[in-house]
């Protein structure tokens, strides 16, 4: 199978993926060679919570938003995977069903790895093993950090962090202390990931705007000081 095309910016997203830079060189370009380019619009439909696991990906562009159906009928964002991260490894792995539903957000380009290609990879390179479990401890620990947050921590300081977060994954440096914020990310969609409601993310963003420390645009935010957020969140 040929090497995929990417951009000369997806492939650096891709390559400089906190998990997939610590692969060893053979490896890496084991997985490159059994993966499909898939590009998708805002919006394309990925994957559907209780369908079979047919790939494994890696987002070289864009965002992946992945959502859950509450009992209300309402979808609820859960989070967003950002370029770099590889995910979908755990339904292969178990053989059961997905568990959420997962779609493009804004355009997005994704490495596609079917699952008979993923099974292949493991057959062939051992150290796969060894960085999957790897990978699903971190995700393990991210999740009980997000749980420590969410019962400890005021709103508050979960938004600076989660603004620190994004800026990380989708910050666009304008100086030391500014960032822009890449991801369009509507109000509703941010109370969803800091398990609070739009009214009181509203009021802690506009506190925030009143002080300086962040500019609230539509469908953007963009921080003005990343020292003070920061000094918020170790409070």
């Amino acid at each position: 199978m040929n090497t995929p095309v990417l951009t000369i910016q997806e492939r650096q997203n891709i390559e400089a993926g906190p998990w997939f830079s610590k692969l060893s060189v053979a490896l890496r370009h084991a997985i490159l060679a059994r993966s499909a380019v898939r590009r998708l619009a805002d919006g394309a439909p990925l994957a559907t919570r209780g369908a079979a696991a047919m790939e494994w990906c890696g987002v070289a562009s864009g965002a992946v938003r992945v959502s859950s159906v509450s009992l209300a009928g309402k979808q609820v964002t859960l989070t967003y995977v950002e370029p770099g991260t590889w995910f979908g490894d755990i339904a292969l792995f178990d053989g059961l069903p997905r568990t959420h539903d997962a779609s493009a957000h804004g355009p997005t380009t994704l490495l596609a790895v079917r699952k008979p290609d993923f099974q292949a990879l493991l057959g062939e390179h051992v150290e796969l093993y060894d960085a999957l479990l790897r990978l699903n401890c971190r995700r393990l620990r991210l999740m009980f950090d997000q749980l420590e947050d969410l019962n400890t921590r005021p709103l508050r300081s979960r938004l600076a962090r989660q603004l620190l977060l994004l800026a990380k994954s989708y910050g666009v440096g304008e100086g030391e202390q500014v960032v822009r914020i890449g991801l369009a990310l509507a109000q509703e969609d941010l109370a969803q990931l800091l398990g609070a409601s739009r009214q009181r993310v509203n009021q802690e963003l506009k506190a925030l705007e009143r002080e300086g420390l962040l500019d609230v645009e539509p469908t953007r935010l963009v921080i003005l000081a990343r020292d003070k957020l920061m000094a918020i969140v170790q409070m």
